[in-house]
């Protein structure tokens, strides 16, 4: 009889990465590769995560700031963050500085968790906004772009898009670099459609 393979020989999940501009519907992709039995992470979770339970983050954010960014249960409160670091370049850059590595190392951590189990999925996917303006491409085997018309991206967007998007590549070229580029101004069943037609191309290469 021969020997089960170790954790380290079973297949590693192909990992791919979905980005875009601020609005245009990553979040809502990343939902429609759930709904296919896809395995699915988000970087904004980590984050939420990192600020809600890291105490090296929170000391870091409190040396820098003050207690200002913190909330009335002494938690990093990401509202009071975000009001000054996107007035603030260097200050976002800090910020950016702090937590990209350790949101990569949360991520990296999650594949090779799924890598080791008896039956790994075939495809992981993991939302990450600022990919390619952070070199991350490097990390994944194929790369998702959701782009939108502007006016579209701006009614969805919560915050004006002028302040957030100055340190950004721009659409076209986001869509020109990705391995598959989706315009997400349809509806959700379009959406799911493409989705559903990326998963049946990627799964193949997993094998």
């Amino acid at each position: 009889m021969s020997e089960r393979p170790s954790a380290e020989a079973r297949r590693r999940p192909l990992a791919v990465a979905i980005t875009g501009g601020i609005g245009a519907g990553k979040s809502e992709a990343l939902g429609a590769f759930a709904r296919q039995g896809v395995p699915t992470i988000s970087s904004d979770e980590i984050v939420h995560r990192l600020l809600r339970e890291d105490d090296d983050v929170r000391a870091a954010l409190v040396e820098r700031f003050g207690t200002r960014v913190l909330d009335g249960h002494g938690r990093p409160d990401r509202a009071a963050i975000a009001e000054i670091v996107f007035a603030d370049r260097g200050q976002l850059a800090w910020l950016e500085e702090l937590l990209h590595p350790r949101v990569a190392q949360e991520y990296l951590r999650w594949r090779d968790e799924l890598a080791r189990r008896p039956d790994p999925p075939a495809v992981c996917v993991t939302e990450v906004p600022l990919l390619y303006e952070v070199g991350g491409e490097k990390r994944f085997d194929a790369v998702v772009a959701i782009t939108a018309p502007r006016d579209l991206r701006a009614r969805r967007s919560p915050v004006a898009l002028e302040a957030r998007e100055r340190r950004l590549l721009p659409d076209d070229e986001k869509a020109r670099r990705a391995d598959f580029a989706y315009v997400n101004d349809g509806t959700l069943a379009d959406l799911d459609a493409f989705v559903a037609g990326v998963v049946a191309e990627l799964t193949p290469r997993a094998a």
